[in-house]
């Protein structure tokens, strides 16, 4: 398979062993009722095999629907999957899976989601502190505050609890490019990335005008407890983004988000390379 066979949202890639693992939200379930999720793998990036699930939700699992961006985080000698899931009557939260190797399979490392019960929360995502202590950075969702906030909350150094209260790193609405005259503001798929310079830069997605972009915040002290400012440059603009950055065996940049944004099939990842130039990122 190539990405123009793929048909997911939410890329989230994750090199391990000598391979690239891929994960997302399937395309076909994206807004509906799910079940699971799915892994490609390559050695190349050009070339994946066919889906392989590596979670598929018991008859007891609370969530049923909205199963949405599945990234895999190497942690303390496990895979931690950190994914989003609704119910009719329950919010929508972040919930961490957990596995042995990156190709699961992915159980659920508590009961409940992580994030606040009573908050409709989605794209959580790991960060770990320059001292050690984990942290769920996540969304705090427009649907019920209108505003998108982007949030952070310490975690359990065996990440099944809160350990902290969460922390609102900014609102959607703040950055110029933000639709000023909107009725509401859209904050999605926050991911960490730490410069050479040792500077820490959040990628997230949003809308500016019509499109779906890829923005960029960088923090006042180079950790998640800082102060977030937004670059004036956007990642991309051209209705794409929920994107992420890993490096190849090769150490080459990399970058992968989904476009086009609309759903119905026509969703695919998209691969770019990317360098790091005055104190920020640009497409290579």
């Amino acid at each position: 398979m190539t990405f123009q066979d793929i048909n997911i949202r939410d890329p989230f890639v994750l090199p391990a062993d000598g391979k690239y693992y891929l994960y997302g939200t399937r395309g076909s379930t994206t807004f509906g009722y799910a079940i699971g999720f799915d892994v490609y793998v390559s050695e190349d990036l050009e070339n994946w095999s066919e889906p392989h699930s590596v979670f598929e939700a018991s008859a007891d699992f609370w969530a049923d629907r909205n199963f949405w961006a599945p990234e895999v985080h190497a942690y303390n000698g496990k895979y931690y999957m950190f994914a989003s899931f609704k119910a009719e009557n329950a919010c929508r939260g972040t919930q961490i899976l957990v596995a042995d190797t990156p190709q699961g399979p992915f159980v659920p490392l508590t009961r409940e989601p992580v994030t606040p019960r009573d908050w409709e929360c989605l794209d959580g995502t790991l960060y770990v502190a320059k001292d050690g202590k984990p942290y769920i950075v996540f969304c705090h969702e427009w649907v019920q505050v209108k505003d998108g906030e982007m949030c952070a909350m310490e975690l359990t150094p065996d990440l099944k609890a809160a350990a902290s209260e969460p922390r609102l790193l900014f609102h959607a609405s703040e950055p110029h490019w933000a639709n000023k005259d909107a009725d509401s503001y859209v904050t999605d798929g926050p991911f960490l990335y730490r410069m050479q310079d040792g500077r820490l830069l959040m990628l997230w997605s949003s809308f500016a005008g019509k499109d779906y972009v890829e923005a960029i915040a960088v923090s006042d002290n180079d950790d998640i407890t800082g102060n977030w400012t937004h670059l004036p440059e956007l990642l991309f603009e051209k209705d794409g983004g929920h994107g992420m950055i890993f490096r190849t065996f090769e150490g080459e940049l990399c970058f992968i988000m989904h476009s086009p944004n609309h759903p119905g099939g026509a969703e695919r990842p998209r691969l770019t390379t990317l360098v790091e130039e005055n104190g920020t990122l640009r497409v290579k």
